[in-house]
């Protein structure tokens, strides 16, 4: 028996951290049946033992942590067992956790420039160094001369105005004794660059500016500390441009040897400008930060290289030319005749432009953008290229595979389009003049978000920003954050109630009651908005089944679903789960309050839109899918012809997706809950256009946004609106994890699994594994001779309700069991 993989919030380095009482998780190692009674932990000297069998998410046992305080935690457990040894070490260590623990303040290179340094005497004896870090635009930070840290576009994007990441760097292994120098480059991003379709700037400031501060802790704890500030110089670097959309453009001619380094000839340097900026808005960050996480080589025909997958990321190059001589890189994610096909990427140039230095080979990335592509012309002496992957660092924990190889590619599609739009945060796409964080794609996405990677920490940081941009009245933005301004603030149906799934999602899936409480107001205020609004139901335009099939070009929210019908369901969606969230939280008030209103918004749904026959309004599929699966049907009969209804359209389409954002997701659940499980695995498994395999077929490498972003002909859908890389429509992976594999949360955090494989669609054998917070759970069935055979493995500490066809339910513990 041993205890490992010790976290603190959803961080599996707790480095940094911006909580004073981090909520601590682990796992235990145990074979067979085991389950915990009680754990002890300990840090500074003190032990706490707590009769417990909680293990995910528990609550700090000691006293606070001070800013900057470091402890090693080490955890033990009882079970069946008796005590287990103490586990490995976990170090947590708190970063700056108020606004006074910061002395440094910013300071802007000024119009032009986009380099500061500062020179400083270290003395001898040094025990650790700290660098904390962060500035409004993007950064890297080089000490020495040396990269500190391997963090990408830093501090990334949050809602500025109210919510600006810090970073926090170890860097005792790059200081000397003596003399020391730190430099930094920055650029827009973000922050100061184009942002949004309508062509201009996101709006959040006109300057940018680094704060820094670097901690040097001396034996007996003195600290000396080097701050931006008036004494920091500023010079022009090599980046002549930089901007998320349009790419880089670096001068080698312009670079500065040494620049970061001591002795540095500073002549024509000039003094930093301080910049006024309120440090109370200050925060570390609840993820992992964005890194080059992949290299993938390509095959190169002439200019054009294939990377062979649709990726997000930028080009290192390796080139040996004259100085002056040019290396122009352009992206795109289609080939066209042959040739880039970079109309979808509408207004975004996405070229990057290198100057050769000459003398030799040089090797360049771009810094402060990205793109998303598979495909790059390279024009120039280029002797190598490769594709560096960028993303969020998050850990990936949910695996899926079965005996259809194109269902298989379907999958590591979902896989892609997520790490290519979870770059700091979720977007809708990686490439166009767009990229922004719209709420409607996560809301659908984030249970398949939830499996596939540990991505707590990055949407807890995300549903922040969406709090503190929501209006007084309740109204929330439909992208976050908000770079469209007042025009995004509206009712938008299915995009706002982000700010309700979504936390409910990350208690299901992790067993985090946390996010409920600190989302709680943001969640109520939300549905009493809406409720306020009265039967319209808006405030604005609604967006309906965005991408219905049926849906002209040109005008993709008009779907077959009336819009009100649409609005009306998620409200009592949402009224539902407030309700629930509310009654986790133990405020009876507030369950009764939300539990009543869901109550009514579910009898006006009934008496407005459903017929006694179980016909809704619009015969759409999305609203039959919505109305079943959101429990809007009050009798058994009519959810049953509801559910016929809804296979029979779904025949009349011959199998093809008749649904478009919010009903696709909905779509094979509704079937199979309602007795159609056949034409789900029909829907899953069709290969015509519109389906989930169609884009397969063609070639695809990422999740498309539209059925149709490629034609049959291979030429590419005139529409303005046509990514390639966009993971809503992905949101069906959840049903393959739950359904086909068999594997879903039958209690918060899978502390309980739910095992319930329905076979079908042709398939012979179908397996999922999931690194919960409990461990590693496994569900695998195979048609052995017409015989199904099941096998699961359940984490320690939890149990599973198994569900096999033809057999009651069954209750086990954890360990590894057969059918």
């Amino acid at each position: 028996m041993r205890v490992s993989h010790i976290r603190a919030e959803h961080l599996d380095e707790p480095f940094g951290i911006g909580v004073p009482d981090p909520r601590l998780s682990w796992t235990t190692e145990v074979e067979g049946p085991w389950r915990q009674t009680a754990y002890e932990v300990e840090a500074r000297g003190e032990r706490v033992a707590v009769e417990s069998d909680a293990s995910v998410l528990v609550p700090w046992p000691f006293a606070p942590l001070a800013s900057r305080e470091r402890v090693t935690v080490r955890v033990r457990v009882r079970g069946g067992h008796g005590w287990s040894a103490w586990s490995d070490a976990q170090v947590v260590e708190a970063g700056l956790l108020s606004a006074r623990d910061w002395s440094a303040r910013f300071v802007a290179p000024g119009a032009g420039r986009d380099l500061l340094r500062c020179e400083f005497d270290a003395r001898p004896g040094l025990t650790r160094a700290r660098l904390y870090v962060t500035a409004l635009g993007v950064y890297e930070v080089e000490l020495n001369g040396e990269r500190v840290g391997a963090d990408v576009l830093a501090p990334g994007w949050t809602s500025y105005g109210h919510r600006l990441r810090y970073q926090t760097f170890d860097v005792t292994d790059l200081l000397a004794e003596g003399r020391n120098a730190i430099g930094a480059m920055l650029g827009e991003g973000w922050y100061k660059g184009r942002i949004g379709f309508a062509g201009g700037k996101a709006g959040y400031g006109d300057t940018v500016a680094l704060l820094a501060q670097l901690e040097l802790v001396h034996p007996g704890g003195e600290v000396e500390r080097v701050v931006t500030g008036a004494d920091w110089l500023a010079a022009s670097g090599p980046i002549t441009f930089s901007g998320i959309y349009d790419g880089e453009v670096h001068d080698a001619g312009r670079e500065r040897d040494g620049w970061s380094k001591p002795g540095h000839d500073t002549e024509g340097w000039a003094p930093a400008e301080l910049v006024e900026r309120d440090l109370a808005t200050l925060t570390a960050p609840t993820g992992p930060a964005v890194r080059r996480v992949e290299t993938l080589a390509g095959e190169r025909d002439g200019v054009i290289v294939d990377f062979g997958q649709n990726l997000v990321g930028r080009l290192r190059i390796t080139a040996e030319g004259r100085a002056g001589e040019r290396v122009v890189l352009r992206h795109a994610e289609v080939l066209e005749n042959g040739e880039l096909c970079t109309r979808p990427l509408r207004t975004a140039a996405s070229v990057d432009t290198y100057t050769l230095r000459g003398g030799g080979q040089e090797t360049w990335e771009p810094r402060f953008t990205f793109h998303g592509f598979r495909y790059a012309s390279v024009e120039g002496p280029v002797t190598d290229v490769r594709a560096a992957v960028c993303h969020t660092d998050m850990a990936r924990t949910g695996w899926f595979e079965c005996s259809d190889p194109l269902l298989n590619r379907l999958h590591e599609n979902v896989v892609w389009s997520m790490r290519g739009n979870f770059l700091d945060l979720p977007t809708d796409c990686p490439q166009r003049d767009e990229r922004l964080g719209w709420t409607g794609d996560l809301q659908v996405f984030a249970p398949t978000a939830a499996f596939l990677y540990d991505c707590a920490g990055p949407l807890t940081s995300w549903l922040a920003d969406l709090a503190a941009e929501q209006a007084e009245d309740g109204a929330l933005p439909v992208v976050v954050p908000n770079a469209l301004g007042p025009k995004a603030v509206f009712a938008a149906a299915g995009w706002c109630d982000a700010a309700v799934i979504v936390p409910w999602t990350l208690y299901e899936r992790y067993g985090d009651a946390g996010i409920l409480q600190t989302r709680f107001d943001s969640m109520r205020r939300w549905v009493d908005h809406v409720a306020a609004l009265g039967e319209d139901y808006t405030n604005g335009y609604q967006f309906g089944d965005w991408l219905d099939p049926s849906a002209p070009p040109d005008r993709p929210g008009d779907g077959r679903t009336p819009k009100r019908l649409v609005a009306a369901a998620y409200h009592v969606r949402s009224a539902d789960l407030v309700a629930m969230a509310a009654d986790v939280l133990g405020r009876d008030a507030e369950q009764d309050r939300f539990a009543t209103m869901a109550a009514r918004a579910r009898e006006a749904f009934v008496q407005e839109f459903v017929t006694e026959e179980g016909r809704i309004l619009g015969d759409s599929a999305t609203g039959y899918a919505l109305a079943v699966r959101f429990g809007l049907l009050p009798t058994r009969g009519q959810r049953d012809r509801a559910g016929a209804r809804l296979a029979a359209l779904v025949e009349r389409e011959g199998h093809r997706i008749p649904t478009g954002f919010l009903g696709t997701p909905l779509l094979c659940d509704a079937l199979a809950d309602t007795g159609h499980l056949d034409t789900a695995y029909r829907l899953l498994t069709q290969r015509e256009c519109p389906s989930w395999l169609y884009p397969v077929t063609m070639g695809a490498t990422t999740v498309w946004e539209r059925w149709d972003s490629m034609l049959p002909d291979g030429s590419v859908n005139p529409g303005e609106m046509t990514s390639f890389n966009h993971y809503a429509l992905g949101a069906v992976a959840d049903w393959m994890h739950r359904t086909v594999a068999g594997l879903a949360p039958a209690a918060p955090g899978y502390r309980r699994l739910a095992v319930a494989p329905r076979p079908g669609g042709g398939l012979t054998w179908a397996r999922a594994r999931l690194r919960t917070p409990y461990g590693m759970a496994e569900t695998g069935w195979s048609l052995d001779g017409g015989r199904l055979v099941v096998e699961a493995v359940v984490p320690p500490n939890t149990t599973a309700l198994v569900t096999l066809p033809g057999r009651a339910p069954v209750e086990v513990g954890s360990g590894h069991h057969r059918w």
